[in-house]
């Protein structure tokens, strides 16, 4: 077989997802995402999430014509029935969360059950194999245990980092490159599959990159996540898990290392691992000044360096594991240390340290916030919500509360039982807030009531409990939210402190 088939599903997947996302952009701009989906959501504008179904239709056009190349008869293969249907499967899981948000237990248990099914289906690790050896070792019953994990690990890495233009389907577009050229010597089914999902990828990229047109959304990541998954085990001789399987690991590094960073970040906080948060890396360059086209350049081109430790795994057959292992970490902490991420090499220790009151602060917060949430139901009108949400501020222990809105007015609360006579000793951060006509809420506190860990922590719970209440109460109202001094500028119910409108400088 010439080289022009592949190369032909190439094509194909371009021009399909190429083509259809204009399609997919009008048909879906009622369904916009214009950042109130979730706090974590920064975007301004509304942007469709469904450019995962251009990147499934080009990827179902493309294994069918790939199928068509061997006489169809991969489709006379479970294995390959099972990667086909496998991955559709968990893409309209995450279509489904698209249009409407499910329970994230809900979604992990229907994950599980997806990659087992696929597993049935002859996708398996059975063996694994140490590279430096060659000693291979039955899994026996243990295969389906690392097979479903491995999967559903897959599936919801890449859903983890799409938190960013561009960043999400460049690293998978790195990833099938991978893939096709580990599939590249025997000319196989996944061959083409691979090629043809990174020229879909192309034709989406040219829409996602920076700034974006469309999102890949849950449907489209966790369909990448769960294909690379299944052609990375595909690949690995059947179910002799070496080379073929290392390399993955060494090319996804910087968003392992990043959901491992925020599992452990969280953890410490006492929040739920599954939990969004603004401290991903990406959040940081942006936080650091950086645009988002240079913080995803960055991270593309520190990913590459990953991609090359992965070709390096599979031509040594994994014979130089080690030594890549300490390449690898030398340049995740290089990177660290030279962004910013670690100013002090003991920065995991002193969190660590402070674990067990942020947990507990964490805690009773997380209480406030709820019984918040609830309260925007009950609430008659948004001063009363507003008046809610201040007495929460006072429990925080903030010292001052500015709302800042688009027109240019803020809105002002300060406790007065606080002194402001030293400014220098008043922790001061902006949270960012895309919700009707609010811009961010600035919050302030003294030094002396909270560390500067727990404030920016307060700062971002309290951010985003503020924008879910007044969600909330906008779809239990039927009401649209837009915040006028009128509205605000009234008499506390519950006096948590002095109520003030302010110009903008």
């Amino acid at each position: 077989m010439d080289n022009w088939t592949w190369i032909i599903c190439g094509v194909l997947g371009f021009l399909i997802s190429w083509s259809l996302i204009p399609v997919i952009q009008r048909r879906f701009a009622s369904h916009a995402s214009d950042g109130t989906r979730g706090f974590h959501h920064t975007h301004a504008t509304p942007i469709p999430r469904f450019g995962g179904v251009a990147i499934a239709a080009g990827f179902v056009v493309v294994a069918v014509i790939a199928a068509g190349f061997f006489s169809f008869e991969p489709l006379k293969s479970p294995p390959s029935w099972g990667l086909i249907l496998g991955s559709l499967a968990m893409f309209a899981l995450g279509l489904r969360d698209d249009f409407k948000p499910l329970d994230a237990r809900l979604k992990l248990a229907v994950q599980f059950l997806i990659a087992g099914l696929v597993y049935a289906t002859g996708i398996q690790v059975d063996v694994i194999k140490n590279p430096l050896t060659g000693t291979a070792y039955e899994l026996g019953a243990m295969g389906i245990v690392v097979t479903v994990l491995w999967l559903v690990v897959m599936t919801n890495l890449i859903n983890l980092i799409d938190g960013i233009d561009g960043l999400a389907g460049g690293i998978s577009l790195m990833m099938m490159g991978l893939l096709a050229f580990v599939g590249f010597s025997n000319q196989s089914f996944s061959l083409f599959i691979a090629v043809g999902v990174a020229g879909a990828l192309l034709g989406f990229l040219w829409y996602n990159f920076p700034p974006a047109k469309i999102y890949l959304g849950d449907g489209g990541a966790y369909f990448l996540g769960f294909l690379i998954g299944s052609l990375a085990v595909t690949n690995s001789h059947k179910g002799t898990v070496a080379a073929a399987l290392l390399a993955p690991i060494f090319a996804l590094a910087l968003p392992i290392a990043d959901v491992a960073w925020a599992i452990l970040r969280r953890g410490t906080k006492g929040l739920p691992i599954f939990r969004p948060d603004r401290k991903h890396i990406h959040h940081r360059l942006v936080d650091g000044g950086f645009s988002r086209r240079s913080a995803v350049l960055i991270l593309y081109g520190i990913s590459l360096l990953f991609l090359g430790l992965a070709f390096a795994v599979f031509l040594s057959r994994g014979q130089l594991v080690p030594i890549l292992v300490g390449v690898l970490f030398l340049i995740l902490f290089a990177s660290a240390r030279y962004f910013g991420f670690l100013k002090d090499w003991l920065t995991v220790g002193r969190e660590l340290g402070l674990s067990l009151r942020m947990r507990k602060e964490t805690r009773y917060a997380l209480m406030l916030c709820q019984w918040l949430e609830m309260e925007a139901e009950r609430s008659e009108s948004m001063q009363e919500l507003w008046t809610t949400f201040l007495f929460i501020a006072r429990k925080f222990g903030f010292s001052q509360v500015r709302l800042v809105l688009d027109p240019g007015t803020d809105f002002v609360w300060r406790n007065q039982s606080i002194s402001r006579s030293d400014s220098e000793l008043f922790h001061r951060r902006r949270q960012d807030v895309r919700f009707a006509n609010i811009v961010a809420i600035e919050f302030s506190a003294a030094s002396d009531a909270m560390s500067g860990a727990v404030f920016e922590h307060l700062t971002e719970l309290a951010a985003e409990a503020w924008m879910k209440a007044s969600q909330r109460w906008q779809n239990t109202s039927g009401q649209i939210v837009r915040f006028e001094p009128a509205v605000l500028n009234i008499t506390p119910l519950v006096d948590p402190g002095r109520v003030m409108v302010a110009n903008a400088a």
